[in-house]
């Protein structure tokens, strides 16, 4: 994969050129900065900006009161390769917590392994209304210990709304549902992203979130999708490695609660 300008593509199509993620959201552009509107159950933040170190710290401060004066906590989206290179510090002075650091994969559809199947036991079940938007919900709760609301929310509103923007599929152990995952597909654009894959303890390591990747790659092939993108966990990575993702670069979610 030519990683410079696989990258300078998502850059451009998925960051200065997003769309956006949900019904009832707006993406705005603004000063160098792109950003997602949204209401307090969507996701509210910036996803690219073209800044150098004399206006950084405006524009940041322009963010932080626009957000504020929404009441609407945000997230600041950082890459690693964005400019200036002091940005995160910038963000950091300026009240962001940074969460853990994440590492941007991308794989390109044709090269992937996908003949992957759950293992015995286990069966996919593709999610289509608000039953299976709370299974994939109960899910990610377990899983990660996080609230989910703001997921169910936007699950529902997309397979609602616009069902061919989205595919989530629930792995179930019997009837109890034990792993879920969604991918996040954006039109007039090569990428499709998959978020959210999670599995309970207990069920780890048994080979489910292999199958559930294979699930949404071929999913992505059946739209014509070119790539599949990944913002990827430590325990995530060496598995879509083996798959054949690729580390491109890093992801930082900064966050600023007014």
């Amino acid at each position: 994969m030519d990683h410079v300008g696989v990258l300078a593509l998502f850059d451009r199509d998925m960051r200065e050129g997003a769309q956006p993620d949900g019904p009832g959201a707006r993406v705005e552009r603004v000063g160098g900065v792109v950003r997602q509107v949204a209401d307090a159950h969507g996701w509210n933040g910036v996803v690219w900006s073209d800044l150098d170190e004399a206006g950084a710290d405006a524009a940041i401060a322009e963010q932080i009161a626009h957000y504020s004066g929404l009441g609407h906590e945000f997230e600041w989206k950082l890459y690693g390769h964005d400019l200036p290179v002091d940005l995160g510090q910038r963000l950091r002075d300026a009240g962001f917590t940074a969460l853990p650091e994440e590492t941007l994969m991308i794989a390109e559809v044709a090269d992937l392994t996908l003949d992957v199947e759950p293992p015995e036991g286990i069966r996919l079940l593709p999610v289509t209304d608000r039953r299976g938007v709370d299974l994939v919900a109960d899910v990610h709760e377990e899983a990660f210990g996080t609230d989910s609301s703001r997921l169910r929310h936007q699950l529902l509103a997309r397979l609602t709304d616009d069902p061919d923007s989205v595919v989530a599929v629930v792995a179930l152990a019997g009837d109890v549902p034990v792993s879920a995952a969604r991918m996040e597909m954006v039109p007039g654009t090569r990428f499709a992203g998959l978020w959210g894959g999670g599995t309970v303890e207990g069920w780890r390591g048994k080979g489910i979130y292999r199958a559930l990747v294979a699930h949404r790659a071929r999913a992505a092939v059946d739209r014509g999708y070119r790539y599949l993108q990944v913002d990827a966990m430590s325990a995530s990575r060496p598995v879509l490695e083996r798959l054949g993702f690729e580390p491109l670069t890093t992801t930082t979610p900064y966050v600023y609660v007014p």
